[in-house]
């Protein structure tokens, strides 16, 4: 297999481009201990600050005198700074999708559909700054009212990954401040830049439209540093992206101080491929969630259950297409592949291949590292497509990188068990032209995950359907329909009118 290669831009270039892109979004001079490095090359394109235990519990004491204010603002008002912010967003999407690509290695179209998420998260939220309703509910006495009522929860928590460097950060603010919350965000490391160009935007609005400026903080920090964060009581809630095994550490923490989680963790992701399948629709949705963002979403998909009566015709097209996709420099044009984050998760890569060939896999295309020569400090790797005789060992598991196991299935219900039989529950889809097929697998005994698809992928959600998965993805839901409510407390209210005491349930007492 071979794939066409763009070389990577000359040492220098995408340092001079990130620090032009900060100048505009009123970004100062950044000076710091910490080195942040983009996957295109390998090189610093900039030295952060790093905060300290000190610098989160400011942070945190900062949003919560500022949520004392801001909880009394009414929404719709609230729903200007978020109007105002994707303003901005609007205003400087080249810009700040020119930071994604540098630290994540987005190529040009996936930065910029990031970017439109958060513009899209905010028109969703200002929406609902008006519509943060709650019920008018019978009350059986006579002369009482009953009635439940949304109120701010508190400071917001939110820790985000790399391979959304923004996005997520967008989904969680922007609902959080029209509900009447304040925010301290811990970005991933490796996208430091990314996240003090959205909040240097965040900053501006909260200037235009007169906000409390205590309710943003950005706190750049490790993980031993973010634990803090974790661990503060004043923080409500805690909205984390990342691993299971980040959540297994987070989850626990929070609860034992009675706080909130919010997770969106792995995603283990399968799409279904019937005998009845378009093969031109199903290959183009499964190329582009199997290799696109070089296989760092967690909606990537990660293995493909396709009917024996097709098995080999599409994984032989499937290689084809493969060999067609353009990997390097994600900011030149045509690029459809970029690089891996770093080292450690291309020996990941290379560790689950070997692992795969162990068990019994047949890896048909991809896996191989290329522009090694060109940027030996980077990780460009091929798309991988490997054909396994079973969902045993290494398929269980989440891989962040471009790999795809094909498993063949005879009858539709052994497909659903196998799309089931992992221990994650983010995203499945099925191509069908078979409307009972389609139906069964978005029945209660159909795909147990959070997002089920029909003939599109498994990538690609729209901000207007919340978002999230089951099992140890974690349960949380962002964006979308009543989000929320995660962003808010709950309060229910009985107002007697009636002059008497009636007491409920036939109670008798004075």
């Amino acid at each position: 297999m071979t794939n066409p290669t763009t070389a990577p831009p000359a040492p220098g270039a995408t340092a001079d481009a990130v620090r032009k892109a900060l100048t505009a979004l009123g970004v100062d001079v950044l000076d710091g201990p910490h080195e942040a490095r983009s996957p295109i090359t390998g090189e610093v394109l900039a030295r952060t600050a790093e905060h300290t235990e000190t610098d989160v519990d400011t942070a945190v004491a900062a949003a919560h005198e500022a949520f004392l204010t801001w909880r009394d603002v009414p929404a719709p008002v609230r729903g200007n700074l978020v109007k105002r912010w994707g303003q901005l967003f609007t205003e400087h999407k080249a810009e700040l999708a020119l930071l994604v690509t540098a630290e994540a290695g987005k190529i040009e179209s996936e930065a910029l559909g990031e970017v439109q998420e958060m513009i899209d998260i905010c028109d969703l939220a200002v929406g609902q700054s008006r519509q943060l309703f709650g019920r008018t509910l019978p009350s059986e006495r006579p002369g009482h009212r009953l009635a439940e009522t949304w109120h701010p929860l508190g400071v917001v928590g939110v820790i985000s990954a790399f391979n959304f460097p923004v996005a997520v950060y967008a989904w969680n603010t922007a609902l959080a401040l029209v509900c009447g919350d304040a925010v301290v965000w811990k970005p991933a490391e490796a996208t430091y830049l990314s996240a003090i160009g959205a909040n240097a935007l965040l900053a501006q609005a909260v200037r235009d439209v007169g906000a409390p400026e205590g309710i943003h903080q950005l706190v750049l920090a490790d993980r031993a540093v973010g634990e803090a964060l974790v661990d503060d009581p004043r923080v409500a809630l805690v909205s984390a992206t990342g691993s299971v095994r980040m959540g297994r550490e987070v989850a626990p923490r929070v609860a034992a101080r009675f706080g909130r989680v919010l997770l969106e963790l792995g995603g283990n992701n399968a799409a279904i491929v019937a005998p009845s399948a378009d093969l031109d629709l199903a290959l183009r949705g499964i190329v582009f969630s199997a290799a696109g963002t070089a296989g760092q979403r967690c909606t990537t998909l990660r293995r493909l259950i396709v009917h024996t009566s097709v098995a080999d015709e599409l994984t032989g097209r499937i290689a084809a297409a493969y060999g067609t996709l353009t990997i390097g420099d994600p900011s030149a044009e045509g690029t459809l592949v970029g690089p891996l984050i770093n080292r450690t998760s291309f020996e990941a890569q290379q560790r689950a291949l070997t692992r795969a060939a162990a068990e019994g896999g047949e890896v048909v295309a991809g896996g191989a590292r290329v522009l090694a020569d060109e940027a030996p400090d980077a990780f460009y790797v091929q798309p991988a497509v490997v054909r396994m005789p079973d969902q045993s060992g290494v398929v269980q598991e989440e891989t962040f990188a471009p790999i795809l196991y094909v498993l063949a299935y005879d009858d539709l219900d052994e497909a659903i068990a196998l799309q089931n039989g992992v221990p994650q529950g983010l995203s499945s889809s099925i191509f069908t032209q078979d409307q009972a097929e389609a139906e069964r697998f978005l029945s209660a005994s159909g795909s147990d995950c959070g997002i089920a698809n029909v003939n599109i992928g498994t990538s690609g959600a729209e901000i207007g359907g919340a978002f999230g998965g089951e099992k140890e993805t974690g349960g949380g839901r962002e964006s979308g329909t009543d989000a929320w409510q995660a962003y808010m407390r709950r309060a229910t209210n009985t107002v007697n009118y009636s002059g008497q005491l009636p007491l409920a349930q036939g109670v008798k007492f004075l």
